[in-house]
């Protein structure tokens, strides 16, 4: 009996305890927010705040604050997502697959050699951010292109180590509230233009002019610091995509593109670059640091890659004029590997020397048997990019450019309309890339018309095509003060080398992850038929539009091209994530460039413009 009055005293103990930890829970769970996505927002942020308590920006004029849970279920039309938690503003510059925190947190065993940790490693759904990145203390609207290159905010990119670091270079100078860049770098520091047209002179083009009567257009530079050698190359008619990690000078890139100048996240690690085979006309490195010779000469190969027949590689370094014994023997291995892949010297004039790729593979099918680098595998595509390794090996030519010892192509700017010598590899015809040209001509006229009453001639600088097909959307923009980063999934046609072909610049991207950019880079996002995309892959819509709102600058702006039922599902989040309508316009039944669904659905032009805001700490601070 005794036993039993205990175990009965036991139970009733337990199961007081349990409702207490119902209770707690429930508490918990109430004040969080009932979404499971929306309470592990920011797993390892550790702090989590609700935006209606921390959103300053003016949007709601009745002042309510009382925002519901955020919605995972996008295919829940029904249901509409009223709030985003805001993220801790220590995460103001996060790039989730770049993010060297979470690389620590989750221990993933890199090889930090092989530079493994600057590559993308991206987190799992479950630790995905999925609350809206805040502005630093007292940002400010991006000064306008052209000035830009010149100056920029410094609250907008709080981080002056560089121009300390690099005081003696020219890189960049801090002046009261803004950050100037006198245009210098490592190896020219009396201004990149002076650089540019020695370069030019040691070739012997036309008026030190380093396009080469529009022949060269497209650029490499690794390890661009802050851009200036890009941002000088524009006059020329010239775009760079300027390489560099998110390394010790973490900040490199994010000043490139405040400045309006082409940039892009990444390292040459184990991966290849994603860029596809023969892209650039010239390679620059100018004192980036980079072991050339390590894993046999794979890194140089890299580049071989990448470059077109004919193409150069402009290497200003201790390693080309130094004379002291460790130089000169990093000298001496690197011709000999150089010499091996066919490369010649074009040039060498006091700190730089600039090496030429072959026309053709008359010199590879020379070399005597079993000499090292070995050819590619016959079989291997050079232009397959996502996840792929590097090869210690030699890409060499297609038939065609083997045949015509050279690419092919016209100069700039015919070649941005001409019909691109790869086009055959798609089955595509020359009438169907004029036809898509045309019609993107129009459809650009008629976004234009739409933000007329939003948009200046100097309101939008970088711009980014999220579905970028053949490239005909970027090239309707050639006579607007603008660039276009355009992206192409790997799950599809590689168009990208179409791309680089007609004289642009791009990358490839699966928008069901993060892109390799800092926060609020990009002044509008052309999003065509993206969420429908990215549906059929059963990837999450709140997570793109949470990345969209990233990676776009306060006051840009959005083009969605979709079907309606997705424009209107979008609408639902729109307060949300602070955005305001522009303009709305039904597609045209019919139309060429959306194809109907089998329902008969229609596509709609839909057009947003991102709020400015702050958060109330950063309104104090800034105060």
């Amino acid at each position: 009996m005794m036993r039993g009055r205990s175990d009965g005293g036991l139970k009733k103990r337990l199961i007081a305890s349990v409702c207490v930890v119902a209770l707690f829970v429930c508490f918990l769970f109430m004040y969080y927010g009932s979404s499971s996505q929306g309470a592990s927002a920011l797993e390892y942020g550790r702090s989590l705040r609700k935006l209606g308590s921390s959103y300053l920006g003016g949007d709601d004029d009745n002042g309510d604050t009382k925002q519901e849970d955020s919605v995972t279920n996008a295919e829940d039309s029904l249901v509409v997502a009223k709030s985003f938690p805001v993220c801790d503003d220590r995460y103001s510059e996060i790039i989730p697959c770049l993010d060297r925190n979470f690389i620590y947190q989750m221990r993933l065993k890199l090889d930090l050699s092989l530079m493994e940790h600057y590559e993308r490693h991206c987190p799992p759904p479950e630790r995905r951010f999925n609350c809206l990145i805040p502005p630093p203390s007292g940002y400010k609207v991006p000064i306008k292109w052209p000035k830009s290159r010149d100056e920029v905010w410094k609250a907008n990119i709080p981080h002056t180590h560089l121009a300390k670091e690099k005081s003696d270079q020219n890189w960049m100078v801090e002046k009261g509230e803004k950050i100037s860049f006198p245009g210098g770098g490592t190896h020219f520091h009396y201004g990149a233009d002076k650089y540019i047209a020695s370069i030019a002179n040691m070739l012997n083009f036309s008026n030190d002019v380093l396009n080469d009567e529009g022949r060269l257009r497209t650029v490499l530079d690794v390890g661009c610091g802050v851009a200036s050698f890009g941002a000088y190359l524009l006059a020329s008619d010239i775009i760079t995509m300027s390489l560099a990690p998110n390394d010790v000078h973490q900040n490199q890139i994010q000043f490139a593109l405040e400045r309006g100048i082409p940039a892009y996240l990444g390292v040459l690690g184990t991966k290849r670059l994603p860029y596809p085979s023969r892209s650039f006309e010239l390679a620059h490195c100018s004192r980036c640091r980079i072991d050339w010779l390590q894993r046999d000469g794979l890194l140089l190969l890299e580049l071989d890659r990448v470059l077109r027949p004919g193409g150069y590689f402009a290497y200003s370094s201790p390693e080309a004029y130094a004379q002291d014994e460790e130089n000169l023997k990093i000298w001496k291995e690197m011709s000999a590997l150089v010499e091996r892949m066919c490369w010649r010297i074009a040039v060498k004039r006091n700190q730089t020397v600039v090496w030429q790729k072959p026309l053709s593979n008359d010199c590879y099918l020379e070399r005597e048997p079993g000499t090292q680098p070995p050819l590619c595998r016959s079989d291997a595509d050079p232009d397959a990019v996502a996840g792929v390794a590097m090869e210690a090996c030699i890409t060499p030519y297609s038939k065609h450019d083997h045949k015509t010892k050279g690419s092919g192509l016209a100069p700039w700017p015919a070649r941005l309309t001409s019909s691109p010598p790869r086009l055959a590899d798609f089955g595509y015809s020359t009438d169907i890339f004029e036809k898509d040209t045309e019609l993107w001509k129009q459809q650009v006229d008629s976004y234009w018309n739409l933000m007329s009453s939003k948009v200046k001639s100097n309101t939008v600088r970088n711009i980014m095509d999220m579905k970028a097909h053949i490239g005909s959307f970027a090239a309707a923009l050639k006579d607007k003060d603008v660039w276009v980063m355009n992206v192409v999934s790997p799950d599809g046609p590689n168009t990208l080398k179409l791309i680089y072909d007609r004289g642009l610049i791009g990358t490839n991207h699966n928008w069901c992850e993060a892109f390799s950019t800092y926060p609020r880079t990009y002044d509008l996002l052309h999003a065509w038929s993206i969420f429908t995309d990215i549906k059929s892959k059963g990837c999450s819509a709140e997570d793109l539009l949470i990345e969209m709102d990233r990676i776009l600058r306060p006051t840009g702006f959005v083009i969605i091209r979709d079907k309606q039922s997705v424009v209107e599902s979008i609408k639902k989040y729109l307060q949300a994530l602070h955005w305001e309508t522009v303009a709305s316009e039904k597609v045209n039944t019919g139309s060429e460039l959306d194809q109907d669904s089998e329902d008969g659905e229609n596509n709609v032009v839909f057009i947003v413009q991102k709020k400015l805001w702050l958060t109330s700490e950063s309104l104090r601070d800034t105060e």
